[in-house]
């Protein structure tokens, strides 16, 4: 029986084809990744040379098989100094750099035979950071080291662009001593693309051993990191006293014609071990150059500026404080700089206030708490004390909690002494003559007591004398209602 007819077979469907764009990088993605990559290998050590490494075993041998021990003497000159020892085969355990130096033996009238003994370890592998001061500099490349790397030690940093099969270019490293590090400089053409990658490769070598960095990845506004403001100062704001204005200037690398700056500062006082970052308000522009105006990157940072002085609004009064600034590129690109220089300051102190410190005696009045209220010190001249009869013996009683007065204390004790004694010398005036009145009255009058002068002998009528008194009795004056010696005029209830 036949097998009915099936459907006809159909053809698979073509694979898509790549797009232009991935033909044309395809054979630079090979290319690339078809280079091979930079050789690393050790030093070649020179005939005649022996390596150890330290604290290891080593033997040294003079050559020749079955030469007897008293045929072979060795003349050693390392650091150590010179020595001389015997023997076909000079063992040398627990190696020191110190013994590091030139071997030389001779056999039985021989010409000698010099052996260089190296004592080193291999290097440490390199961690490359590249920085660059401006856009105008060329780019440094370093590495710290945890030791002195041993002589003859070799750094070789080479640079390329990316996904390119173009050589690179090849550049020797130096080692400076005083801050143990390896830098490199790369020099940059006029006209470099800031924004093209770049592939930088490092080798450390010696005759121990060699070891390979990583590649690094780098672009040329990438790297950028300003040095750290220069000419940091401090100063007070006269009748400011929670204010500090701070001041700098731009970094001798750093040309502010082409590029700006935008600068962070940080401040702490004395008692404190954190900074504080001080945030102003930002800007609506970033400035102009060139007759135009121009805007802040686009995302702006509140504790950015790009003036070079700025106010710290909330110092702490009367305390000294640290201040530091920081730079970065005005578009924020690259890295921030490394903090300045420490500088100090002080805000402004009220010369009153530096007077008003209490001097070795003083009395005070305490508060009503008695341990958190302010005292009104008053000197001991009011209290008709002597200084220097308390500095000898006596004893002052000081009440109050705070060592200090304010001068307002001063004003009022003083503006208080003043009106009393103004009220007492007022009282005085106005009773005077009332007192004078009131011990007149308490004495008999005058005339009061007395009778009238008349003669002992009737007068005759020739006599000059008449019945009349030569003086009148005396009568009491009238007393006035407002008059100040009318008593009755106080104490009568009319």
């Amino acid at each position: 029986m036949a097998r009915p007819p099936g459907p006809p077979l159909r053809a698979a469907p073509p694979l898509p084809l790549p797009p232009p764009l991935l033909l044309l990088l395809l054979p630079l993605l090979l290319a690339a990744a078809a280079l091979p990559r930079r050789p690393c290998d050790p030093a070649e050590l020179p005939p005649d040379t022996v390596l150890g490494r330290p604290g290891g075993n080593v033997t040294l041998r003079c050559g020749g098989e079955g030469l007897p021990n008293d045929s072979v003497s060795w003349e050693l000159e390392t650091r150590r100094g010179r020595r001389l020892a015997q023997g076909a085969a000079l063992p040398l355990r627990g190696l020191q750099r110190g013994d590091a130096g030139r071997y030389s033996c001779r056999r039985g009238g021989r010409p000698p035979r010099t052996l260089r003994l190296l004592v080193q370890d291999p290097p440490e592998a390199p961690r490359v950071s590249c920085y660059r001061r401006s856009h105008d500099r060329d780019v440094l490349c370093e590495w710290p080291l945890r030791a002195k790397p041993a002589p003859g030690t070799r750094a070789t940093l080479w640079v390329k662009r990316r996904f390119t099969a173009e050589n690179a270019t090849e550049q020797q490293c130096r080692y400076f001593s005083k801050v143990q590090k390896f830098v490199c400089r790369l020099t940059v053409p006029p006209g470099a693309d800031d924004n093209k990658p770049l592939v930088v490769s490092t080798c450390v070598r010696n005759g121990a051993g060699s070891a390979a960095g990583e590649d690094k990845i780098i672009t040329l506004s990438g790297v950028l990191k300003p040095d750290p403001p220069l000419n940091v100062t401090v100063r007070a704001l006269e009748r400011r006293p929670r204010r500090l204005r701070v001041a700098w200037a731009y970094p001798s690398s750093w040309d502010p014609r082409f590029y700006w700056l935008r600068f962070q500062v940080r401040y702490r006082p004395e008692p404190a071990r954190t900074f504080t970052e001080v945030s102003p308000a930002p800007a609506p522009w970033g400035g102009s150059r060139g007759g135009r105006r121009l805007p802040l990157p686009p995302c702006p940072q509140v504790d950015q500026v790009t003036q070079t002085s700025l106010d710290i609004a909330d110092a702490w009064a009367g305390t000294r404080h640290v201040v530091q600034v920081r730079a970065r590129e005005e578009f924020g690109h690259g890295a921030w700089s490394e903090w300045s220089r420490e500088a100090v300051g002080t805000p402004w102190t009220d010369p009153q206030d530096l007077a008003s410190e209490p001097g070795p005696f003083s009395s005070q009045f305490p508060a009503e708490d008695g341990t958190d209220g302010y005292g009104a010190t008053l000197p001991p001249e009011l209290f008709g004390a002597d200084p220097t009869e308390e500095a000898a013996g006596g004893e002052t009683l000081e009440a109050g909690s705070r060592p200090g007065a304010a001068p307002s204390a001063f004003l009022v004790a003083g503006g208080s002494l003043i009106l009393g004694i103004a009220l007492f010398v007022g009282i005085v005036m106005r009773y005077r003559r009332t007192w004078r009145a009131g011990g007149r009255r308490g004495a008999k009058p005058d005339g009061a007591g007395q009778h009238a002068l008349v003669p002992l002998a009737p007068p005759s009528p020739s006599s000059p004398l008449s019945e009349t008194p030569l003086l009148p009795p005396a009568s009491p004056p009238a007393p006035g209602p407002f008059h100040a010696t009318n008593l009755d005029y106080f104490f009568s209830g009319k």
